[in-house]
């Protein structure tokens, strides 16, 4: 069953929102970092987005972006993933608590820190009213969210969805991981951060939403040929072997090969070890520099890789060796979230 890339909006730490690309990346030597918003009065009824938090309007806004873009006017599901939730209402809401001895407490923050709050009110707004999911499955939550919706599609349950990774890093937050070595303690800067031999990653956030068709048309950006989710893999460079069999392809059949490194010295050392066994001759690159990490940070390597394939460029600020790509048909999306849970996309051009 073929699954097509039809539209996308994305609000990241870089200008990426009602953007095809990156025209001129935001480079940062700290970190922790936020998104870069946009004015969110004109995209929202104020009166509506005063009860809701910071992480509601990014993914309202970026999930209306990706519906406008792929012309299709509703989509039958909506399907979310979210490694933190509202993290930060739950934080408001737990904090009141203690400040006010359990007393007066505001509801609106504990009903919108439940992590099925973000699929809802994307819902709630559209007035969609179809199948309706959120994942928490940690460092995998964007692609379980793919991976229900690629089974909707080969049942022929659905004939389009909302795809979205939604995940936001509030300070407190931010320094409880930092605590048990999540982040980078040497001064760093983004750009060479695949080129990193210290421990620890720059945190980020981010808003990405896809509309996925079984249709295309001229506009359509990729098809979204296969995925797989492992498991801290005994072999990870077996099981990519393994995953281009199943799908009648080679390693020379890859054109890119886009890996999420974090600038994780540890981390990183497993990706570089996949290039030199597979993917030595291969054009390859990075996307986590522009982002960050965060739990649903995959959602943003989808966005940038589906540009590229519609764009047929490769920017120079993503590469990571001197191999211009001649195709591309194939690009191979490769990402683990701290050496335990791995992912594998397959997009091609349409």
């Amino acid at each position: 069953m073929a699954v097509y890339i039809r539209g996308i909006g994305n609000i990241s730490i870089q200008n990426t929102f009602l953007s095809t690309g990156i025209p001129q990346p935001v480079w940062y030597n700290e970190p922790y970092v936020r998104c870069i918003d946009p004015d969110f009065k004109f995209f929202l009824n104020p009166l509506d987005a005063r009860r809701m938090s910071k992480l509601i309007k990014r993914a309202i806004i970026t999930a209306k972006a990706s519906i406008s873009d792929s012309g299709i006017e509703m989509p039958d599901a909506i399907i979310s993933g979210t490694g933190l939730g509202s993290i930060d209402d739950t934080e408001k809401f737990l904090t009141s608590m203690i400040e006010n001895d359990e007393k007066f407490l505001q509801p609106t923050f504990f009903i919108q820190s439940t992590h099925n709050t973000i699929s809802s009110q994307i819902a709630i707004n559209l007035k969609c009213y179809g199948h309706n999911n959120t994942f928490v499955q940690g460092g995998i939550s964007f692609e379980c969210a793919l991976s229900e919706t690629m089974m909707l599609f080969a049942d022929n349950k659905i004939k389009s969805a909302l795809v979205g990774g939604y995940d936001e890093m509030t300070p407190a937050y931010f320094k409880l991981l930092d605590r048990i070595g999540f982040w980078k303690k040497e001064p760093f800067a983004s750009q060479e951060l695949s080129k990193s031999n210290t421990n620890g990653a720059m945190a980020g956030e981010g808003s990405v939403s896809v509309v996925l068709s079984d249709s295309k048309d001229q506009k359509t950006y990729a098809e979204i040929k296969a995925l797989d989710l492992l498991y801290m893999p005994e072999n990870i460079t077996n099981s990519i072997f393994d995953f281009l069999q199943r799908n009648n392809l080679k390693s020379s059949d890859i054109d890119i090969v886009v890996a999420g490194m974090n600038g994780d010295n540890k981390g990183d050392s497993i990706y570089w070890k996949i290039f030199s066994e597979l993917f030595s001759e291969t054009s390859q690159a990075a996307f986590k520099h522009l982002s960050g990490e965060y739990f649903t940070s995959a959602g943003f390597g989808v966005w940038m890789t589906a540009n590229i394939i519609r764009s047929k460029f490769l920017p120079s600020f993503v590469s990571l060796n001197n191999i211009i790509p001649g195709k591309y048909n194939n690009i191979l999306l490769i990402n683990h979230y701290r050496n335990k849970n791995y992912s594998l996309i397959l997009l091609s051009a349409c």
